[in-house]
């Protein structure tokens, strides 16, 4: 598992995370563990390397 570390979109709240290096590629939703708030979580591996990451917030 790969610990990283993000900014709330909506709270600004540092958010930690665990990614799986062995799944290449992943997009899901996630709440903020603090203002509750949808998170539109993708992100990408290359090899056991992240490669893109990105947090944004859901229109509501």
């Amino acid at each position: 598992m790969f610990e990283h570390l993000f900014l709330c979109p909506y709270c600004n709240a540092e958010i930690s995370m665990l990614l799986d290096p062995s799944v290449s590629a992943q997009t899901y939703i996630e709440d903020c563990e603090v203002c509750c708030n949808p998170i539109k979580i993708s992100y990408r591996f290359e090899q056991t390397e992240l490669v893109e990451f990105s947090a944004v917030s859901i229109e509501q």
